[in-house]
């Protein structure tokens, strides 16, 4: 029987899901950073603030952005001295953070095409590996883990944040009935796209929940791990160290 994998509420084959989340991610790229502060009211701006200051970037060091797509954990990072790569699948989504780059007056970054399952950077080249709202669209989750912990440094740090399940009885409720009615509307009012955001929100029903992936993460190699939910679990910033 050949493997199947999630898209969403659906069983795909892995090349499937690989082109499909392409796809999805083409279609919204220019909308994709507006539709952020409406799905979230703004508040992923904060989310995002407590992930780089938990990576807390130096001067001098070498960070992988995965999936960095439209810049904006990149930028973040940039401005704290390091010297970051920014890696995304899906040209469309690093077109936009290229030209939002230069708007910035940013040429420090480094853009490059990577499949996070395969990454073309040699071995113990990273400080960092940073993925933010990026490893559930991954195919195989655990090849993507097994390539970070490869290019990062002994003593190197993996950070990744991601939507999760919240704990907090009611507010769970409440958000499922938002997020499976009212963002397909908002995806299709902003974006002209309500069936790309309802995969996404799919995607998210669909992680594997915080304990399953903090274990995910240590059989990867990674020790030391640790994650920090917030909202109750909704996102949680999950890390590890490489020694």
């Amino acid at each position: 029987m050949s493997e199947k994998v999630s898209f969403g509420y659906d069983e795909v084959s892995p090349e499937e899901k690989t082109e499909k989340v392409g796809a999805v991610f083409s279609s919204v790229a220019k909308k994709y950073d507006v539709m952020n502060d409406a799905m979230s009211a703004g508040m992923h701006r904060l989310w995002k603030d407590k992930f780089v200051r938990r990576v807390k970037p130096q001067p001098g060091e070498q960070i992988l952005d995965m999936a960095g797509g439209t810049g904006d954990i990149a930028f973040r990072m940039a401005a704290r001295g390091a010297t970051i790569t920014v890696s995304d699948i899906n040209q469309d989504m690093l077109d936009v953070g290229i030209e939002r780059a230069l708007e910035r007056g940013l040429d420090s970054l480094v853009w490059s095409r990577q499949n996070a399952e395969v990454l073309t950077f040699p071995d113990r080249f990273f400080d960092a590996y940073t993925i933010a709202f990026g490893i559930r669209n991954v195919t195989h989750i655990d090849k993507a883990l097994a390539e970070a912990y490869r290019v990062l440094k002994h003593g190197g740090r993996f950070y990744c944040l991601e939507f999760s399940t919240t704990e907090w009885p009611g507010f769970k409720e409440v958000y499922d009935a938002y997020s499976h009615h009212l963002v397909p509307r908002l995806g299709s009012a902003i974006a002209g796209d309500a069936d790309s955001y309802r995969y996404l929100i799919e995607s998210i029903r669909r992680f594997p929940p915080m304990p399953e992936f903090e274990a995910m993460i240590r059989q990867a190699g990674f020790v030391n791990t640790r994650v920090e939910p917030i909202l109750g679990g909704l996102v949680a910033i999950h890390s590890g160290w490489k020694i």
